[in-house]
């Protein structure tokens, strides 16, 4: 039996429901498990984890999730609160990335390790290069009038499409780091591929609302 426009369509929201609510979930749930994980304040190195996965885990997806249709935390406020909120979120997983990559920078230095030479620490160091440069380009959408000869429209296209890179790097930075040697002797087994599958699912969620976003966009449009 073939089902209607209506019932797909309905279908599709609740599709898109559940995964936001896994979301939420994720979230919240992946830095907590990083917290048991690391047992920060147990060792300078234990803030790094814990740091970087409330940045571009916790933070970071709440921060992007607020402007859901379906899964927004806001839903019944105002667009312009939805902005405060995202931009004070973004502006903490920032603070939070700073000071993981401070912190994992002197604790090498203290150790004598080499800065920088692995893949989850060269993604980690252009993840928070990029989100810096991203939460200064926000401040053109917050007062657009410093680029006048940019539409507010293609500001806000341009500014969820280079966020959406940024995010996806945060993404990718995590899974690195779950190939470090510090999560791979703590994390064995199935736990480790579901740990792997939180960015994943997070990052397929984000990259879900944008695309429908910009979709939405361009129908408006004609």
């Amino acid at each position: 039996m073939a089902l209607t426009a209506e019932t797909e369509s309905r279908l599709y929201r609740s599709l898109r429901a559940a995964a936001g609510a896994a979301a939420h979930l994720v979230a919240l749930g992946f830095p907590t498990a990083v917290a048991v994980l690391a047992r920060p304040g147990s060792s300078l190195f234990s803030w790094h984890p814990l740091l970087m996965a409330l940045a571009f885990s916790f933070l970071m997806t709440e921060a992007l999730l607020i402007f859901s249709p379906e899964t927004s935390l806001l839903r019944s406020f105002s667009r312009k609160v939805k902005v405060r909120v995202h931009w004070a979120l973004q502006l903490l997983a920032l603070l939070c990335a700073l000071l993981g990559l401070g912190i994992i920078t002197y604790n090498k230095h203290l150790n004598g390790k080499a800065h920088f030479v692995t893949w989850h620490g060269l993604t980690g160091l252009l993840t928070v290069l990029y989100a810096s440069g991203q939460c200064a380009g926000g401040v053109f959408l917050l007062y657009p009038k410093l680029m006048k000869n940019w539409t507010l429209a293609k500001l806000k296209l341009y500014h969820a499409t280079s966020g959406l890179v940024g995010y996806l790097l945060g993404c990718a930075s995590l899974m690195l780091g779950m190939c470090s040697l510090w999560f791979t002797t703590t994390v064995t087994s199935v736990s480790w591929y579901l740990a792997m599958l939180c960015p994943l699912l997070t990052s397929l969620v984000i990259m879900n609302q944008v695309s429908n976003a910009y979709l939405y966009r361009k129908r408006s449009q004609h």
